[in-house]
């Protein structure tokens, strides 16, 4: 927790928050009877409501709103923009200790972060930025979180894509880049697209393997170290 506290105040939204890929979030013109779903699915008592793409948040529906609906269900194929409350949106590279007094005196949980272009980066809330104190919090809505980089022994690693360079060099090779943070954006922007499961490339002597990916993004990486007498006509050296 002292460790916590002596890096939080240069902590910045951007540091800490759901990136927007990663939101649950609901259009505008879904009934409340699909949202009520979408936040059973997803375990969230708050969920940003969009118009048209994500990048477009227009409100926030609390699932305390949605009980209403239980004394009229006639209510529920109402669309979900008739209850929803106003987003509060933070820029990205907002501090978190100046973002926690906004959350504290606003009587807000949630924010939207914004780039500087004004669209959606992504979604931090109160928990987010007290877990930076305190550590990790779950509740019984929590799924069983998975080590980020997961020794598998003898020189193997999996990880999500999402892990920064700078901690993958603690177990791997040291990757610097002025462009990219993660070792999912290193990849692609290496292949020059978004590499699609089964594709290998190798760096300074390590082997990575996209195990999961979709058109959009890497999702799971496979990294171990590379047996020079073994390529195949997919693998990419630097």
């Amino acid at each position: 927790m002292l460790l916590g506290i002596l890096r939080f105040n240069d902590l910045k939204v951007q540091d800490t928050m759901t990136p927007r890929a990663d939101i649950d979030c609901v259009a505008d013109d879904m009934s409340m009877r699909e949202v009520a779903r979408a936040v059973l699915t997803s375990g969230h008592s708050r969920l940003p409501v969009y118009r048209d793409n994500r990048d477009n948040i227009v409100g926030v529906v609390h699932a305390k709103d949605l009980l209403g609906c239980l004394d009229d269900t006639d209510t529920l194929e109402t669309p979900v923009a008739s209850i929803m409350r106003e987003p509060f949106f933070v820029p990205e590279t907002k501090r978190v200790s100046t973002l926690l007094q906004e959350f504290r005196s606003l009587k807000q949980h949630i924010a939207i972060a914004l780039d500087e272009y004004g669209g959606t980066s992504g979604l931090i809330t109160i928990e987010d930025v007290l877990e930076e104190i305190v550590g990790d919090i779950e509740d019984e809505h929590d799924k069983p979180a998975q080590d980020e980089i997961q020794d598998l022994g003898d020189g193997v690693y999996e990880m999500s894509s999402r892990v920064y360079l700078e901690d993958l060099a603690s177990v791997g090779p040291a990757i610097e880049s002025e462009d990219v943070d993660t070792i999912g954006g290193y990849l692609t922007m290496e292949a020059g697209h978004v590499p699609a499961a089964g594709e290998v490339f190798t760096h300074k002597g390590w082997t990575f393997t996209v195990l999961d990916a979709d058109k959009k993004h890497i999702k799971r990486v496979r990294m171990k170290r590379a047996d020079s007498g073994d390529k195949t006509p997919d693998q990419q050296e630097d």
